[in-house]
């Protein structure tokens, strides 16, 4: 019995008989040519990944004519920026882990309680929510005018907080990453078998002792490998230190280089933060690669068991106050944007063109670089997975993979600089500003998109490849019969967050951005510098809504609703 699929509809549809005479002539492709085939959609992601991060390193190379690499020790402004860099990292993956603890054990014990998948999905909005529009929402609860030191004024307390500085950085960033730390940790703590629980229970163990023989175990091997993790994203923190670091004192390199580059114009500076900030990233990767451990998990043990030391008083109450802060850790900022948005100047803002040019701009920049990320990060994935299940080449895979994670090591300011001074003597920077951002942008998305989609891919092959090559089912046919059903949920999801992401971004932006070029973060940082802080609440609600609605706009659109 002949199988005859028709591509336009369902896998199991006929095709039509002049179709099926003219695919049974065709010839199948021989070795070299399936490996031609397999290898070209990653070889054009790498082209251009090599061509731009190659050209920002030219242009970076360039200015070091006369430069003498010894004056970076020398130089105790560098030396300044490289200290409070790791301080205010170090300080702040501290402080996220060590919230996130109490907050992950409360979760992983009080597996039902009102609120609790809600309070799960509210832990994914900082990855979604923009940067500066966090930052403002820590400026108005946290801040000289803010809800914290108005309730002191009332209560006739003579405290004052400040927000401006290390303090404000701080609070910033366990805003942003200690719900990402939960949701880690969460994981952690599903992957404990139901067996040990019900060992624990028959041995009556306390709370201490399953702490410190079972959960303490666990943290030792999981905590440090997502602290290096946070320890990195706070390294190359650059719009929360530029809002609140309150000046050149709290710089780290990100804001470093641009304050060099934008202000002073000093080359030889921005080469030497450049160099130091991509060898401290790439010191940080291999260290965290040897940190990060994950456990081995029996997928037959690690289902739900009830944990014998949740029922106690205590235990409730030490619980329930960790998931209240985890609540007002994540509420407070975001109410404060949504309460101070909707009392402001509204209407006078929302009348203003220029909010919707610059929203214009915003959505044709984040859906550039979210489209932009997704196809790139595609072809490295399908390369990568060809290698992998295809060709049973794990080494050459992995170095595919690598190549999409090359802008955790060459930071995406760092591209930019590196742009900027190679393009400046031989185009006009600023008017290629709004191309140069999506390149930079898409490029900063790639290692998302590598890392949801590329499970699925080789889930995908795994499952598929046998039963596509007995049918003969190959190149877009396959693509689209076969992959696509199965890679649509993680496609959009990706797609999603790289345009949000991209959306929200005040990086590259504020290197390139002129007022003909302005985008919504880079309006609402203006209107934050000149203390305009109404008008600032409204434009970051809108810029909230805006990323928001993408973000469900995208991934339910093209995803859809249910499991498909």
């Amino acid at each position: 019995m002949t199988v005859r699929l028709r591509p336009g509809a369902g896998p199991f549809e006929p095709l039509s008989e002049p179709a099926f005479a003219a695919a049974s002539k065709r010839r199948p492709l021989g070795r070299a040519a399936r490996l031609m085939a397999a290898l070209t959609p990653g070889a054009a992601a790498g082209t251009l990944l090599t061509l731009v991060i190659g050209s920002a390193a030219t242009g970076l190379i360039l200015a070091a004519e006369a430069i003498d690499p010894s004056a970076l020790w020398r130089d105790r402004y560098v030396l300044g920026v490289l200290a409070f860099t790791i301080w205010q990292a170090g300080l702040s993956a501290i402080l996220s882990v060590a919230l996130a603890v109490p907050v992950a054990r409360a979760m992983a014990r009080r597996r039902r309680f009102v609120g609790r998948g809600l309070l799960l999905r509210m832990m994914a909005l900082p990855m979604v929510v923009p940067t500066i529009v966090g930052a403002l929402g820590v400026v108005t609860v946290y801040g000289r005018s803010g809800w914290i030191n108005d309730g002191f004024d009332a209560l006739g307390i003579g405290l004052r907080l400040d927000v401006y500085g290390l303090a404000g950085i701080l609070i910033a960033h366990v805003f942003f990453n200690m719900p990402f730390a939960v949701r880690l940790l969460l994981n952690a703590w599903s992957a404990i078998p139901g067996e040990t629980w019900r060992l624990a229970g028959q041995l009556g163990m306390t709370g201490g002792q399953i702490f410190r023989l079972i959960e303490w175990p666990m943290l030792r091997q999981t905590a440090p490998g997502i602290a290096g993790l946070v320890f990195l994203l706070c390294v190359t923190s650059f719009t929360v230190v530029l809002a609140l670091g309150g000046g050149p004192p709290n710089a780290t390199f990100e804001v470093a280089i641009y304050q060099a580059l934008r202000f002073d114009f000093d080359l030889g500076r921005v080469l030497l933060l450049a160099a130091l900030q991509v060898t401290v990233c790439a010191v940080l990767l291999a260290l965290l690669g040897r940190a990060a451990r994950p456990m081995a998990v029996d997928p037959t043990t690690a289902y739900l068991h009830q944990r014998p030391d949740g029922a106690g008083m205590w235990s409730r109450m030490l619980d329930a106050a960790a998931i209240g802060l985890a609540l007002v850790v994540l509420t407070l900022p975001l109410a404060a944007i949504a309460v101070s948005g909707l009392s402001g100047p509204v209407w006078a803002v929302l009348g203003d063109a220029a909010l919707w040019q610059a929203v214009l701009r915003s959505v044709v920049v984040g859906g550039a670089a979210g489209m932009l990320a997704l196809l790139l990060g595609t072809g490295l994935v399908l390369t990568s997975r060809a290698l992998r299940i295809a060709y049973r080449r794990p080494a050459a895979a992995d170095t595919i993979d690598l190549a999409g994670s090359l802008i955790l090591v060459v930071p995406p300011f760092v591209i930019g600089a590196g742009l900027f001074v190679l393009l400046r003597g031989i185009a006009d920077v600023f008017a290629l500003g709004l191309v140069l951002v999506v390149v930079v942008n898409a490029l900063m998305g790639l290692p998302f998109v590598i890392r949801i989609l590329g499970p699925a891919a080789v889930d995908a092959a795994a499952r598929h490849d046998r039963l596509c090559a007995s049918l003969g089912i190959a190149g877009w046919h396959r693509l689209r019969l076969i992959d696509w059903p199965l890679l649509r949920k993680p496609a959009a999801l990706a797609l999603a967050l790289c345009t949000a992401l991209s959306l929200g971004d005040l990086g590259v932006i504020a290197l390139f951005g002129t007022p003909d070029s302005q985008t919504v973060p880079l309006l609402l940082y203006q209107l934050m510098g000149a203390y305009r802080l109404g008008e600032a609440a409204v434009v970051a609600l809108v810029l909230l809504a805006l990323c928001l609605g993408l973000f469900v706009l995208i991934e339910r659109g093209i995803g859809g609703r249910g499991d498909r």
